[in-house]
């Protein structure tokens, strides 16, 4: 079904919509996007792929099972509320650090780790269910 002008063009589309999600979850910190647009963005990515390639590509292009992906972002998520307990300020607020990198004063916080965590469970989960649908279309 899919064509060979289609199984070409999908990895270099595929890798455009990957940079193009991290792209919508870093700037979703300050303006519309984050995490759940972004990880929507890359499973649609995951999806094109293996549409185009099967689902064994996709496999070997994650390397680790997608509910281990959704498994990790819900423990960075989890972490950036808990982190603020551990500080003695109520749930789920906001932490800065301020460390120097190559002499560049980078902000860093606990909502972007929020952001990073739920961007991996909405990858892990949408990409888990799309290979699931996959595969079963192929049998």
């Amino acid at each position: 079904m899919t064509t060979l002008i289609f199984r070409t063009i999908a990895p270099v589309l595929t890798a455009l919509m990957l940079l193009f999600s991290v792209f919508v979850l870093l700037r979703g910190h300050n303006e519309p996007g984050g995490g759940f647009i972004g990880g929507l963005i890359a499973a649609s990515a995951l999806a094109v792929l293996g549409i185009a390639s099967g689902v064994d590509v996709v496999r070997r292009a994650i390397r680790f099972h997608p509910l281990t992906i959704a498994g990790a972002g819900l423990l960075l998520a989890s972490s950036a509320g808990i982190l603020s307990v551990a500080f003695a300020v109520p749930f789920m607020t906001g932490l800065w650090i301020y460390p120097i990198v190559a002499g560049v004063e980078v902000p860093l916080s606990t909502v972007m780790l929020f952001d990073i965590g739920v961007y991996l469970v909405v990858v892990g989960a949408v990409t888990a269910i799309a290979l699931a649908l996959e595969e079963r279309e192929v049998e």
